[in-house]
């Protein structure tokens, strides 16, 4: 071998184990405190994510359902809350008479039985919708909760109350930045600090700009953002270098490509607590968009050491699963549950 490949062999060999070293996830302290876990829209129905597009009506196709609760409803985030989750994400709208109404997507056509967008329609308009009457599991044979949900599109401040001690994930659902101005304003009016109560905000960039003036240091992200400080964490966090994208910033971690994060957890995780990030476990779906665990073994992929969040689908089994002293379901939930859980795998 010729001498300039033996030294070339031996920088390489040095380089190495010099970034072997510096993203040994080993040598770094173990972090304090658990994994978070946060319960989207609550607990609601699942449903199936094949060929979903942003404008599919998600509650034309929901799995039969193991439960009776409503995603973004006041029962559902109280019940979520009641089984520990740490935070609740719920989707928030402003509406005609300027309230903000938690509901999941700009309009009311797919879930209820109105039309139209949720920013044309009053808080009062939206109290006399029945929320339950577009699910069906069957195509449209059945619909098993329409007469259920009347009056069951809460405000911002029933939200609040309903969650308790649990945090809140703001999830706007429209594309009107000025929604936030009009969160802002109802978060003030109901005597909730985002800041203090460790919220959280996510949106288009424009929402969370307009968040960072109302609220200097809370926690907002776009999927833009979170994109940004993921991709940009796989390529330079092999040099032990934390991007710009991810100062102050949220990373996502796919539960099935956490070897592609450098230094992962305890390395990552002392990276990005330096640099003032959050880091979120998410599921790859179907759709090819970001979601969240939906069986209580995914539990198991996580490592032990692990204290950032964990987005969760199925709150209703995964959540028990790993807070148990607080699983107050019935044995005739928990069947149900796990029904719906051998169904699920069944269909992978």
């Amino acid at each position: 071998m010729k001498r300039w490949l033996r030294y070339l062999a031996f920088a390489l060999a040095l380089a190495f184990l010099a970034l072997t070293v510096v993203n040994a996830s080993w040598l770094a302290s173990e972090p304090k405190g658990s994994v978070k876990l946060i319960a989207h829209r609550g607990i609601h129905q699942l449903y199936d994510h094949a060929g979903v597009e942003r404008d599919t009506c998600t509650a034309g196709r929901i799995e039969p359902p193991a439960h009776d609760y409503l995603g973004n409803t006041t029962r559902s985030i109280a019940r979520a809350a009641k089984l520990s989750a740490h935070v609740i994400a719920i989707g928030v709208a402003s509406t005609a008479d300027g309230e903000i109404a938690v509901f999941d997507g700009p309009m009311v056509d797919c879930r209820t039985n109105g039309t139209g967008k949720v920013r044309d329609l009053t808080m009062a308009e939206l109290k006399a919708l029945d929320a339950g009457y577009g699910y069906t599991a069957d195509g449209g044979k059945t619909y098993p909760f329409r007469g259920e949900g009347v009056g069951a599109i809460p405000t911002l401040a029933e939200a609040i109350r309903a969650a308790g001690r649990a945090r809140l994930l703001y999830d706007f659902t429209g594309a009107d930045p000025a929604e936030a101005d009009r969160l802002a304003t109802a978060l003030r009016e109901a005597g909730r600090d985002p800041v203090a109560a460790r919220d959280g905000f996510r949106g288009d960039p424009a929402h969370v700009a307009r968040i960072a003036e109302h609220f200097p240091g809370a926690w907002a992200f776009s999927e833009e953002s979170a994109a940004a400080c993921s991709a940009a964490y796989r390529t330079w966090g092999w040099f032990g270098l934390v991007p710009e994208a991810c100062e102050n910033g949220t990373l996502l971690v796919p539960l099935d490509r956490q070897w592609a994060f450098a230094g992962w957890p305890n390395r990552l995780i002392a990276r990005m607590e330096e640099a003032g990030a959050h880091v979120v476990i998410v599921t790859p779906r179907e759709d090819g968009r970001l979601g969240g665990l939906d069986l209580p073994e995914q539990l198991g992929e996580i490592p032990a050491s692990f204290n950032g969040y964990a987005m969760v689908e199925d709150g209703f089994t995964v959540i028990p699963a790993l807070i148990t002293r607080f699983d107050d379901r019935s044995q005739a939930e928990i069947d149900a549950a796990q029904a719906a859980l051998q169904r699920r795998r069944e269909s992978r």
